[in-house]
């Protein structure tokens, strides 16, 4: 994987195929490996980049707080370090909700946007399976976040084993254990759920959501998708509730159901959720360079 220099540090990312830049954002605890058997299944004319996030996988590990703010600037900085312009955006998890925020933030760069299991408003703890709350309580919780993220590496060796419906193999869980061998080194990984964005707090977090949420309401012009899984309540941050909620309030959405899966669902369901991303490109012409667009208008 190349890597290239984003302020103080780097940015290390998967770049492969020509064509339109379709950019992948993962999520907590994962990385651009996520993606490793989604992007094969984009087919043609598709330059698919996905970075991994500052503090995570292969890029650096600056000395910063690995706040939202923090994530969007480096992702920023990567973004003009790269000449990318006029970008489809895919993103899972914390990476939907940074696909979200960069479109609301760059709207004039951004042709299209895919999401799955990611965070689409602020939430209550309304919003939680009774069994989830004490788990994010502790998480958030001072000591307690620490025992469980630093100490016990909980996202990686817990975490993302109950998120794969399918399982991991050895080869996998070791391929995204591997940048996190230090307590020092999983401090990104305690940050994110700290910015869930529960009962107005962080407060930081909840208005780059609100404003997103704005964006997503006003740009009907914007082809956006969101994909969705079978499961229980339990094991999915998207159910029938909130894909109510997005069909009601993000205009231009379209929501494709890619069958069973866990939160992890690039793991679960890859070439479901390449199928539904092309075809979805291919309805609105998001493959299509700015060239041949200009011909046939």
């Amino acid at each position: 994987m190349p890597n290239i220099s984003v302020l103080d540090s780097e940015i290390s990312y998967v770049d492969i195929g020509h064509g339109v830049p379709f950019v992948f954002l993962h999520g907590n605890p994962t990385s651009s490996y996520l993606w490793r058997n989604v992007l094969p299944g984009m087919g043609a004319n598709v330059r698919c980049l996905a970075p991994d996030l500052i503090g995570m996988g292969n890029s650096g590990k600056p000395d910063i707080a690995y706040s939202f703010d923090d994530h969007a600037r480096y992702l920023d900085a990567w973004f003009e370090a790269m000449g990318l312009e006029e970008v489809v955006l895919v993103g899972h998890d914390w990476g939907g909700a940074l696909a979200f925020d960069r479109a609301a933030r760059h709207p004039g760069g951004v042709r299209g946007v895919a999401v799955m299991e990611t965070i689409v408003r602020p939430m209550t703890w309304a919003d939680f399976p009774d069994s989830a709350r004490p788990r994010y309580e502790a998480l958030r919780g001072a000591g307690t976040g620490e025992a469980k993220v630093l100490d016990e590496n909980f996202f990686i060796e817990f975490a993302l084993r109950a998120t794969v419906l399918n399982g991991l193999s050895d080869e996998d869980l070791d391929a995204y254990r591997k940048p996190y061998p230090t307590r020092d080194s999983r401090r990104p990984l305690l940050a994110w759920p700290r910015a869930m964005p529960i009962n107005g707090e962080p407060a930081d977090v909840i208005a780059r959501i609100e404003a997103y949420d704005r964006w997503l309401a006003e740009s009907p012009d914007v082809p956006k998708l969101l994909l969705t899984f079978e499961g229980s309540p339990e094991t999915l941050m998207i159910g029938a509730e909130m894909t109510a909620w997005c069909t009601e309030n993000i205009a231009g959405i379209e929501v494709e159901n890619c069958g069973p899966a866990r939160h992890a669902a690039p793991e679960d369901q890859p070439e479901a959720i390449a199928a539904a991303i092309a075809g979805w490109a291919d309805r609105h012409g998001l493959r299509a360079n700015a060239q041949a667009l200009a011909r046939t208008a």
